[in-house]
Formats: structure tokens, sequence, C-alpha cells
């Protein structure tokens, strides 16, 4: 079975035609949703949120079967995921997409899951603590997106189960949680 990284490939990855996008409607919906499984499946995995059209994505090319979707087909897939509101365009052009594996309300109830798990319900911690240390190691909002991080935490925070307090830089933003 063909891998990227330790990332299992499904097997329709080596078929040619799946990186053309077909004429026929019912096929080309069953090939963008092959695609939008693939792509939140590989994402999550990999813990990538940003896909830049342009620039060079792992599952966009095959160098087994030498095939690789254009442009126009990454924009097709990438904006069925948009429709679904499993991702986001990022600028006007459509040229970085945000991908949510989870959704912004999906991801406040991990970090709500976290807090309770680690006995953290009245403690302060910092944004970047929460992203990458040694508390969250091992859990699915290690090494989140800072963005996503933070719309999630303004979720909570709107709900009444945080506050957000500004530090003098980025990495001193703290996070009171009152759960």
């Amino acid at each position: 079975m063909q891998t990227i990284s330790n990332y299992k490939l499904p097997h329709f990855f080596n078929y040619p035609p799946y990186f053309t996008l077909q004429p026929v409607k019912d096929t080309r919906e069953k090939q963008i949703n092959l695609w939008k499984e693939l792509i939140l499946d590989y994402c999550r995995s990999e813990k990538k949120f940003v896909i830049e059209v342009e620039k060079e994505f792992p599952l966009f090319t095959n160098p087994v079967i030498e095939r690789s979707l254009n442009n126009e087909a990454r924009v097709v897939i990438l904006s069925a995921l948009v429709s679904d509101g499993r991702a986001e365009w990022m600028d006007k052009g459509h040229r970085k997409c945000l991908v949510l594996w989870h959704r912004i309300q999906d991801w406040a109830d991990l970090i709500l899951k976290f807090v309770k798990d680690n006995g953290l319900e009245d403690s302060v911690m910092t944004v970047e603590e929460i992203r990458s240390g040694a508390e969250s190691g091992g859990t699915e909002i290690h090494g989140i997106d800072r963005g996503v991080l933070m719309r999630a935490l303004k979720q909570l925070e709107h709900k009444g189960k945080l506050t957000i307090f500004k530090g003098t830089s980025a990495d001193d933003e703290g996070v009171k949680f009152s759960v």
C-alpha cells in the first residue's frame, strides 16, 4: 500500500482518472466526495491546517502514476470543502485554504474536554501552553493552528467558559478557565 509519511493512501489514489475532474455530474460528485474525505483525513492525521492551491501539497500529486491535480481541480475540491463548512478561504483569490477537519464548535468542545480531563477548571494557561505545552501533548489540540485555537477560545469566552487576557505579545496571551 502506498503511503505519504506514515499516512496510508486509499486504493483509488492510484487510479489515473481520480486526478482529472470528471465531466459526468454523478461521477464528479463521487470523485469530489472521495477527495474531500481524503483531504480531511490526511490533514487530521498530519495536523495540517493550510493548503495553498499553487504550492505542492502531497495529496495533489501521485508520482507513482505520474498524475497531478491541476489548479482548477484543486480549487473545485477545496471549494466543495468550503461549501460543507469544513474549510475556509483565507484570501479573496482562493489561493489559500484553512482546512477544518473539526468545526470551530468541535474544537471548542475538545478544549473543554481537555480542561476537564486535566483538572484545569479554575486555572490559567497561556495560549501557547494550550497549543504546544506538555499538558496538551498527545491530544488533538496539541499543535492546533493558532487562528483556529483563538476562534474556539473566543467562542468559549462568549459562552462564559473562560476569559482571555491580552499579554504584551501574542506569546503571553492568557486564558483563565471557569468551567
